[in-house]
């Protein structure tokens, strides 16, 4: 980056018996490249968007001292033919190496946009490839910076060359492969375009700055000389676009909070499909009963709640003071809450031991479940599953969205993977059901099978094949229809409901064993701390072993 000190050379004074003097131009070459230099075009450009530097990016975002680059020298030394003098050096558009997040080894590639752009040409394609294969060997969770095309070439490469080609896609078959077998989380800190777009989207969680970052698979020019839409960045590909259809999982407000949000992500994780999360103290006790559950769920059914309140009742209080919910007082780290907004779902502990939350909220859509919270429970629950989390399914789902505007988006569709999903999952799930199991979203909420789940419900449970108002409605339909006046069909309306009513008290549902048990809401964080201190101590080694028993078998993650 930085010229050097004309007091600074690559000949040097060879004392014909050491490596000295190598050792000199490797670090010569070392501080230039790490140097900034603020008449550098690129470094100036990236400055006067707001942006950090790609050292400081490594500097904020990993523990203190532990960044060990591979590949410090990849790129083009420029040398005076008459002195031998580095004039220059242009370094790789991406830097990879070793380093830790609070304490825990990680692999980490950050793209320098500030070196034409992020294209491949600027750098060393080999070096993508070379550090998801090492961090997948070495079975550490992968974190990428990404700002740039990060493999997209420049037609200005071609003339360069002599030839076009056929894109080979850098690093791309080996992302995939560390995508089956450990943790990847992405940052999107400026314009991810081609190749970096689809590496953004293939992470187990990804998350945009607002205001700074973008996401396309092809940029405004090519947009426009295309399809003939003139869109400025943000209009084409900006956060409020991506972080609202699910392309990312969440979107914050700078690329401090971006840093630390990868943060929580990985805490909660183990470093790979082969291992187990890793479990934390806490002070939390099991035995802690909130009365505020009592009465959380309205008796009126009509009414809504504060889900995400409910979760934190029910959750360990968070031990991590720099965590980005801290100020919650929650362990609770919620994943997609821009989108797929019917569904909510993150990462949080019980007495220090990492589970996944997965429930509905009944403010957006009376919570049924649409097309979009079909995709995310269905790419939640297998971030879970893949990862060895146990889940804490807490169920309140009226069903699927219904109406024309559900069909044209092929809610069913998408509601079958989110079933496959759950069905097909093999980490432990504990159910409650909290309010409502209608239709067959319902059903597949409430019901996952596998012999290591549990089932309870709350005494505000509300279930069947449909709600009872609207059955009603279908199953009485000629009787309200023949009523003499509107008045008359209300009344043989609320008769029918009346009637009912008594019906669909769940204690009914329990007298038959249709449902396992019915338990005080105050005892549901007791109940679940002990089965996942079950899951932890029994069920997750087995299944942990039987991963590492199949490695002979290629690995795969469905996205």
């Amino acid at each position: 980056m930085a010229p050097p000190s004309s007091s600074s050379g690559t000949k040097g004074r060879d004392d014909g018996v050491s490596w000295k003097h190598s050792i000199s131009k490797l670090r010569q070459q070392q501080n230039l490249i790490r140097t900034p230099d603020p008449s550098n075009p690129g470094y100036a450009r990236q400055k006067e968007n707001g942006k950090l530097w790609v050292r400081q990016r490594l500097d904020a975002l990993l523990d203190e001292g532990s960044w060990n680059e591979i590949g410090s020298i990849t790129g083009k030394p420029v040398v005076d033919e008459e002195t031998g003098e580095l004039k220059e050096f242009i370094p790789g558009n991406i830097l990879i190496g070793w380093g830790r997040l609070s304490g825990k080894r990680v692999f980490v590639t950050a793209d320098d946009f500030g070196v034409r752009g992020g294209h491949a040409d600027g750098g060393i394609a080999g070096k993508v490839a070379y550090g998801e294969t090492q961090a997948r060997k070495a079975g550490v969770p992968i974190v990428r910076l990404l700002d740039g095309s990060s493999g997209g070439g420049s037609v200005a490469s071609y003339l360069t060359m002599g030839a076009t080609y056929i894109p080979a896609l850098a690093g791309l078959a080996q992302s995939m492969d560390a995508l089956a077998t450990v943790p990847i989380a992405s940052a999107l800190l400026g314009p991810v375009v081609g190749l970096a777009a689809a590496k953004a989207v293939a992470s187990h969680f990804s998350v945009m700055v607002r205001n700074l970052s973008q996401l396309f698979a092809a940029g405004p020019p090519v947009v426009k000389q295309a399809t003939f839409e003139d869109l400025s960045k943000e209009a084409l590909g900006g956060w409020d676009i991506h972080a609202r259809n699910g392309t990312v999982d969440n979107v914050c407000n700078s690329e401090l909070e971006a840093f630390q949000q990868i943060r929580d992500f990985l805490f909660f994780l183990p470093p790979n499909v082969y291992a187990i999360p890793s479990v934390q103290p806490s002070n939390d006790p099991a035995s802690r009963r909130e009365e505020e559950l009592i009465s959380i769920i309205p008796r009126r059914r009509a009414r809504m709640y504060d889900i995400r309140s409910l979760i934190r009742l029910l959750v360990d209080v968070s031990s991590n003071p720099s965590s980005s919910h801290h100020s919650t007082g929650s362990s609770f780290f919620e994943i997609g809450e821009t989108w797929g907004r019917t569904i909510v779902t993150g990462l949080a502990r019980l007495t220090g031991r990492p589970v996944g939350i997965l429930t509905s909220d009944c403010t957006v859509g009376g919570g049924a479940i649409d097309a979009l919270g079909c995709q995310k429970t269905a790419r939640f629950v297998n971030m879970c599953d893949h990862f060895n989390i146990p889940i804490l399914n807490l169920v309140d789902q009226p069903g699927f969205a219904i109406g024309s505007a559900a069909e044209k988006a092929a809610t069913i569709r998408h509601g079958a993977s989110a079933m496959s999903a759950l069905y097909s999952a093999r980490v432990p799930i504990f159910t409650v059901v909290i309010r409502r199991a209608f239709g067959v979203a319902g059903g597949a909420f409430a019901y996952p099978e596998d012999d290591n789940n549990n089932r309870v419900a709350w005494p505000s449970g509300d279930w069947g094949s449909l709600p009872l108002e609207g059955g009603i409605e279908a199953a009485y339909k000629r009787k309200l229809n023949d009523a003499p006046t509107p008045a008359a069909r209300e009344k043989i309306m609320k008769d029918l409901l009346a009637q009912f009513e008594e019906v669909r008290d769940p204690m009914r549902t329990a007298h038959k064993f249709w449902v396992e048990e019915i338990i005080d809401p105050r005892d549901t964080r007791p109940m679940a701390c002990d089965w996942i201190a079950h899951a932890y101590e029994q069920l997750l080694p087995q299944l942990a072993a039987r991963k590492q028993a199949a490695v002979s078998f290629k690995p795969t993650y469905k996205l």
